[in-house]
């Protein structure tokens, strides 16, 4: 409904007046948008206060803020805006719905995944044949690029440097790859990624697309990213990933590697509580296929059982880490 793009746009507080004329709702939805607000303002999404000039007794309309959760939400063309990724997370008929038989896949899952359960295809086959649902994956994955590669950038721009060619493997419509670029124009970014994504990419400068499949085979390159790709994966894939990425690189000696951004668990006994929902709630969205979010010993696994001699882990926000594998 763009919520906190309306908030935003009066200033940074409106009422639920202020945002339905925003939103171009219905008139005659005003209370019912009241009772949401209060459920979203409960549940840490605003802040609601009354104005501090009322005599006593009146009742004046409430007043809403954005929160450090609800600014992630808003166009203001300024930072990042999170809610594609958001859209994704709870769209109704693949995401969502893919939840609604967990206790018959629990009883009965056999080789199929609770997303093949309730689809009959795979998240990957399903964008080919659904362009709605290929353009939600495609425009989650830029706002989560836009979001984190500033960060990545920043925490561990050494790994980049050195580099003249990069393949961002499983890298979508390029973002990622872009911000490295601008970073470091003399590192020729390149993304790979399957035609249904590829097709609909946009122009990103420098950055060059290839049709392909990890697979199989990827292009050569002095290192390889993966951004978000390995944990849609179980154990067997990834190691088939990393193999293939470990082909396309340099030796360690000549400067090959392959950069991994990805969620690495971290110990419940040193985090907060947001940062521990955060982790357990990644991992079962990651649970409607065959991936899941990995600990470090779980990352060390799949990475010698490629083949890479070393690997160092960065932590850059949160879980949310940076591995270097070495060939």
């Amino acid at each position: 409904m763009g919520i906190p793009t309306a908030i935003d746009s009066c200033g940074g507080e409106a009422t639920a007046v202020d945002i339905m004329k925003k939103t171009r709702l219905v008139p005659a939805t005003l209370s019912h948008l009241r009772r949401l607000m209060r459920v979203l303002a409960v549940s840490g999404i605003f802040h609601e206060s009354t104005p501090s000039s009322l005599a006593v007794g009146e009742q004046g309309e409430t007043i809403y803020r954005l929160t450090p959760a609800s600014r992630l939400l808003a166009r203001d063309g300024k930072s990042s805006d999170m809610s594609a990724l958001l859209l994704l997370f709870t769209r109704p008929d693949t995401t969502v719905s893919t939840f609604f038989n967990l206790v018959g896949w629990f009883r009965d899952a056999g080789t199929k995944t609770p997303f093949e359960m309730a689809h009959g295809m795979s998240p990957w086959i399903l964008t080919k044949m659904d362009a709605s649902c290929n353009d939600a994956m495609n425009h989650a994955c830029v706002t989560d690029s836009d979001f984190i590669m500033d960060i990545a950038l920043k925490e561990a721009s050494g790994l980049f440097q050195g580099l003249s060619s990069l393949m961002d493997v499983g890298g979508g419509h390029g973002m990622a790859a872009a911000a490295i670029s601008r970073a470091f124009p003399h590192v020729k970014c390149t993304v790979l990624d399957l035609e249904q994504v590829i097709s609909k990419a946009p122009d990103r400068g420098t950055v060059q697309f290839v049709v392909g499949d990890m697979f199989s085979s990827i292009p050569p390159a002095d290192a390889c990213l993966l951004k978000a790709v390995l944990n849609s994966w179980d154990d067997d894939s990834c190691v088939k990933i990393l193999r293939r990425c470990k082909d396309a690189i340099p030796s360690r000696d000549a400067g090959g590697k392959v950069i991994i951004l990805n969620v690495v668990l971290l110990g419940h006994g040193t985090l907060d509580k947001a940062t521990k929902e955060a982790q357990v709630l990644l991992d079962i969205y990651m649970m409607r296929g065959s991936g899941f979010e990995r600990e470090e010993h779980e990352w060390k696994k799949v990475i010698m059982a490629a083949g890479f001699s070393d690997y160092s882990i960065i932590p850059i926000l949160g879980p949310v880490s940076i591995i270097e594998a070495l060939p």
